[in-house]
This record gives C-alpha cells, structure tokens and sequence, in this order.
C-alpha cells in the first residue's frame, strides 16, 4: 500500500513540474508577433537603422539623435514623415494605412522613442534655430552667391567637391532627397560627417532665412529632369523635382 502511494506520488510530483524539464522552453521565450513589437531599440534597430545609422548616429540619411535636428523637428513632423514616408525620395512609408508594415501604435513607439532617448530640451531656444519648413521658395539666383561665399570652401566652386567637403550636385543624390531635406541638412548639419549647421560657416556673416531657402533653391536646380513623353508624365516629374517643401 505504501508503494502505490509513493508511486502516485511521484507521478504527480513529475506532472507538476515537467516545464522545468530538460530542454522545455523558458517562460519568458513566447515568440511576439511582429504587429506587437512595441520596443523602441528592436522597432528602430529593424526599420531605421540601416539609413540612420546604429543608435541614431547618422548614415546614408540624417542622424536622428541629433538635439538640433530634434530641436527643429516637432513629433507631428517626425512622425507624418515616417508613417506616410517622402515620395520621390529614398524614405518609405512605414505605417500599414500606407502600405508598410508598422501599426499606429508601433509608429508612436518609434517617435516617442526617440524624441525620449535624443532629445535635448534646452536645444531650441539655447540654438535659435529657424523652423524646420520654408515660409516661401528661395531664389536660386541668390542662392549661388550665398553658396559662393558660405558653402564653397568645403564643397568647390560648382558643387562638386572639395578638398573638405563631397559634391552636393551629383544627380542620382538630388534626385533622391526633397527640397525639405536638403533644408533640414542645412539648418543643422551633418556633424557626424563633419558638416557644420547653418551657424557654423558663414563666412563672418550670420546666414539668414532667406539664404537657407535660396541656396535649397539653387540646390534644387541643379537636380536633373529626365525627358519625358509626354505632359502627364512631365508633370509627374515636376512635382518629384519639387520634392518635400511641406
């Protein structure tokens, strides 16, 4: 009698514990569904990493945990340009109403995320920066004397390189940023890159509003127009060289 109870004993005993068995899976090892990531390190490292650069340090795209970029930037603008993306540009839509794969609450994630972990409050006011989007277009006739007299030391007389600085005319670069963007590169910089913002080189002579809008101007000029056969489609390609000025 006593060893059939032992041995129901132990039976239960094994019952009760077999998740701590050899080779059963933790608890915490539930796979989450890719619409429920909500981790700002894993949502950023896979969708924003590979242009932006590992923790917002800048790549082929603008670095995001740049305070004076954030300083400029509000969260609406952050983040109407990663759900809806740029067209004409190299930024996709990220948000599944237009066609990526990041539910709204993911989005929120990711702007909250990095307003949270880069931002510098103090930034805007200590650095005076002007607004993110242009209040009028720029003249790209004054933009090349504003070019030649605060840009061309670093990037040569035509745009095309210097001893300091790469071209900023070549065609397949223009045809894929926007006018916003190259704004924004202007106001402030590319330090990881050695680009000053738009204090940083003026030539003795503090830039002002209209010289950011006239050399985004001038830049804009220099983008190429593909031929085109007919008016529908050269339209198309106009509102693509007008690029992101929203």
């Amino acid at each position: 009698m006593n060893f059939r109870v032992l041995l129901l004993a132990a039976m239960a005993s094994t019952a009760c514990g077999c998740n701590g068995a050899p080779g059963a899976p933790p608890a915490d090892s539930e796979v989450i569904a890719p619409d429920k990531v909500l981790d700002f390190a894993v949502l950023y490292a896979t969708n924003c990493a590979g242009c932006h650069g590992a923790n917002g340090a800048g790549g082929p795209a603008i670095g995001l945990a740049d305070p004076a970029y954030l300083a400029i930037a509000d969260d609406a603008a952050i983040r109407r340009v990663t759900a809806d993306g740029v067209p004409g540009t190299a930024m996709p839509a990220f948000a599944q109403s237009a066609g990526g794969l990041l539910t709204e609450q993911q989005i929120d994630a990711v702007v909250n995320g990095i307003r949270a972990h880069w931002a510098k409050p103090s930034m805007s006011s200590e650095a005076d920066f002007p607004p993110r989007e242009a209040p009028t277009r720029g003249n790209p006739a004054r933009g090349a004397d504003v070019y030649a007299r605060d840009c061309a030391s670093c990037h040569g007389a035509d745009g095309r390189g210097g001893e300091q600085g790469s071209s900023i005319v070549d065609g397949a670069y223009l045809a894929l940023v926007s006018d916003q963007s190259l704004r924004t590169t202007l106001l402030v910089g590319r330090p990881e890159l050695g680009a000053p913002h738009w204090r940083g080189n003026g030539a003795g002579k503090t830039p002002s509003l209209e010289d950011v809008s006239d050399v985004v101007a001038w830049l804009a000029a220099q983008r190429p127009r593909l031929a085109r056969p007919d008016s529908s489609s050269q339209n198309a390609s106009d509102s693509i060289a007008a690029g992101g000025l929203r």
